[in-house]
């Protein structure tokens, strides 16, 4: 072999490694985030948690990526180290899938069918067809299956390239007698443990192994230690991924870790005892491609049934190695929400766009419950509600802090159409939400003030004011429900109520001022109440910016005035009617 064909296998192995990140990105994209989606929720029974981990390695053609969001489930708490066990189990198997992939440039034949079969053939077509659709389609969907089929004809061309490359290698004896040192057992493993950890990846070390089966100088004692330290390698990037996680992340590592080192050992310990007995006999022939496609599905698909009913000692063992801490603090709702932006996610941005999104729908719904409480603390004071209201403010600034981050981090991702708009309207709305908080505070900053002076609305004021909060609760109602399920028909409806509880804000400082003329009412308490009125009408102002964000962003628009400007248009009899309904509903004594 002479260096112009180390040039040549050196660039067939780069297309090989480009090829597999791009086909595995073009099938994360296409997944759209449901593959992660469904890899979150069904997998509460054992054997539904396997076929789930197998089914999504397959078809994201990585085992590396699925457990590392195991890992940042186990770490978000949002799922169980019970859960996780099954899944990386799963996965194990679901990686097999890409050696059999690889394995079709044996295929061999001289019929025209047969020959269009061989990778050779086809590879050129589908990688040509997925340029052109990545170059020209306008829609993410064709983008990213273009990508799915660039990278699998770039993947396989790279890998003909390899196996061309290194056929040479047959005929150099120093070669042989590398391969032969492999052969013993603990030496290929440690072989196959260190490759697959450097390139952080089994698939590309198997794909490399198949490459070197074209030489013919690979036997069957060479390459099934290779196998078994390549799936120890494999755990490399889920122990990488659980540096600075939880505990619960480093355990759901482990799992992996445990799981795999359990496998082959076990594997080895049986193969080579009844080997020494019996000896195989194609333990002194050349392997295949296919040959190694076989080898590493019969001993994870074996592995599994094996080891998949003491899943729960796998669970214990991990456990006993990081025990958990007396006195542990436990997280509150809101904690736990945030906890689930995990950086992990990011490498998946369907998945962190939807999880980013449930947890600004929980920001939402503690800004909702804030404004709740200080509208109840104006009805009846409660001491306890009271400090709620402050404790929620700080929580909804921490979702603001963290989630923004999150999302400018998940801004510089390659996104497709569908995630720009959510992460454009979260964006726009995670402020809104957090001013609502604000004038929760105010509002019960002015109710400690009445509590405090034992200050009283008069009678005619408590019903306008009981009106008002109403109309308050009902427009944030509509906006935090338009926002959760994207519902633009609920978003349609917070314009017209906004609208309203303005004409509301002006017609009750009027009345105030009557009041004060005929001596029914003190200043002090024109001051409380016009601060409580205000703060009313800014919230509705929000509700209003969400609503509109929402029904604009699906248009690729924000021009939020002329939006507004459009809606009050005189012809405009839909919104005009729905203003006149709400006016009658919220009409003032």
């Amino acid at each position: 072999m002479d260096f112009f064909s180390l040039l040549t296998m050196i660039g067939g192995l780069a297309l090989f490694l480009y090829g597999m990140h791009m086909m595995g990105e073009g099938l994360s994209k296409a997944s759209g985030g449901r593959l992660e989606s469904i890899l979150e929720k069904l997998t509460s029974k054992p054997l539904t948690a396997v076929l789930v981990g197998t089914g999504v390695t397959a078809v994201i053609q990585s085992s590396s990526a699925t457990t590392v969001m195991v890992v940042g489930f186990v770490n978000s708490g949002i799922m169980r180290l019970e859960q996780a066990v099954n899944v990386i189990i799963g996965a194990n198997v679901g990686t097999t899938i890409t050696a059999w992939l690889l394995s079709l440039s044996e295929i061999d034949g001289g019929s025209f069918f047969i020959r269009l079969l061989k990778p050779s053939s086809f590879s050129p077509v589908l990688a040509i067809v997925g340029v052109c659709l990545i170059s020209f389609s306008k829609k993410d969907r064709r983008k990213d299956i273009g990508s799915i089929m660039a990278g699998f004809g770039i993947l396989m061309i790279g890998m003909n390239t390899m196996g061309d490359a290194v056929k040479p290698l047959a005929e150099v004896p120093e070669f042989g007698n590398v391969l032969t040192m492999f052969s013993n057992p603990v030496l290929g493993m440690l072989v196959g443990l260190i490759i697959t950890a450097v390139v952080q990846s089994s698939s590309v070390s198997i794909g490399i192994l198949q490459a070197l089966c074209k030489t013919g100088a690979v036997g069957y004692a060479t390459a099934i230690p290779v196998i078994m330290g390549e799936n120890i390698g494999a755990c490399m990037p889920t122990l990488i991924s659980s540096v600075g996680g939880s505990k619960n992340a480093k355990r759901a590592a482990l799992l992996h870790l445990f799981y795999n080192f359990a496998k082959t050992f076990l594997f080895m310990a049986v193969f080579y005892s009844i080997h020494a007995i019996v000896h195989f006999p194609f333990m002194d022939g050349p392997i295949s491609a296919v040959g190694v496609a076989v080898v590493h599905s019969a001993f994870n698909i074996a592995a599994c049934i094996v080891l998949m009913p003491f899943s729960g000692l796998l669970v214990k063992l991990v456990r006993f190695v990081l025990p958990d801490k007396a006195g542990a603090e436990e997280l509150s709702p809101e904690e736990e929400a945030i906890r689930t932006l995990d950086a992990r996610f990011l490498d998946t941005p369907g998945l962190a766009v939807e999880r980013s999104r449930r947890v600004a729908v929980a920001m939402a719904y503690c800004a909702k419950r804030s404004i709740e409480y200080s509208l109840d603390l104006l009805r009846e004071y409660d001491a306890e509600k009271a400090e709620a209201v402050v404790r929620m403010e700080n929580q909804v600034d921490k979702f603001e802090d963290e989630l923004g981050t999150y999302l400018v981090r998940l801004s510089s991702r390659n996104l497709s159409e569908r995630e720009s708009h959510v992460l454009s309207i979260l964006l726009h709305c995670i402020g809104d939400f957090e001013r609502i908080s604000d004038h929760a505070l105010n509002i019960k900053e002015a109710a400690d003030e009445m509590e405090s002076k034992k200050l009283e609305f008069s009678d005619k004021a408590k019903e306008e004011v009981a009106i008002f909060s109403s109309a308050v609760r009902d427009i944030l109602a509509l906006a935090v429900e338009a926002f959760e399920n994207e519902n633009l028909t609920k978003a349609s409806m917070v314009e017209p109520l906004e609208e309203v509880i303005d004409q509301l804000n002006i017609e009750i400082k009027k009345r105030h001022v009557k009041r004060l003329r005929k001596g029914k009412c003190t200043i002090e308490m024109g001051f409380v109440l016009s601060d409580i009125t205000t703060n009313f009408e800014r919230v509705a102002d929000h509700c209003s910016n969400i609503a509109v964000c929402l029904l604009q962003v699906r248009e690729d628009s924000f021009e939020t005035h002329e939006y507004l400007d459009t809606l009050r248009e005189e012809n405009n009899l839909e919104f005009k009617g729905k203003v006149l309904a709400y006016r009658e509903k919220y009409r003032l004594p």
